[in-house]
């Protein structure tokens, strides 16, 4: 039998962390986009105002994955939410229940924190995961989508707060 220990990542687990956002970003097909360095992840975990907080899971000591999450706001509930933004079980550890231990950690965790909510998105194929979280007791949000603008959508959206100011 295996022993699973969650414990929140610290400084020294930058290059780790970075590692397992690697990996996770190779399975979803997206290594493309896993750009972060080790200063990013230093600054976003770590810096005087954190972006995101880790957990780290072992598997008899040894690092076996991650969850890196963040905290939202509903203005529906007028509370905060947990925002799962990865979950990560190395393939040599899955079927051990480490995904499991790492979310019912992120649970209990949000409702400790007295959060309205624990939410996170999950890729449309990935079917092995979207039956995970149904097991857990996830619903899916069908009616909602998500919006994003990056690159150089950000840029030029951003670029028309300078024209709106100047415009009034």
């Amino acid at each position: 039998m295996s022993t699973i220990a969650l414990r929140p990542a610290t400084p020294s687990d930058v290059p780790l962390v970075l590692d397992l956002i690697r990996e996770l970003a190779g399975y979803e097909r997206l290594a493309h986009e896993a750009v972060a360095t080790a200063e990013d992840m230093q600054a976003a975990l770590f810096g005087p105002r954190p972006a995101a907080e880790v957990v780290i899971a072992e598997c008899d000591g040894e690092p076996a994955g991650m969850a890196l999450f963040f905290v939202t706001f509903s203005t529906f509930l007028g509370k905060p939410s947990l925002y799962l933004e990865d979950l990560y079980v190395r393939p040599d550890f899955r079927g051990r229940g480490i995904g499991r231990r790492l979310m019912t950690h992120l649970a209990a965790l949000a409702v400790e924190r007295g959060y309205g909510r624990f939410e996170w998105s999950v890729l449309d194929w990935n079917a092995p995961a979207i039956a995970f979280y149904r097991s857990l007791g996830a619903r899916p949000m069908d009616e909602w989508t998500v919006q994003r603008v990056d690159g150089q959508a950000l840029q030029a959206l951003a670029a028309q707060a300078t024209r709106d100011s100047r415009t009034g």
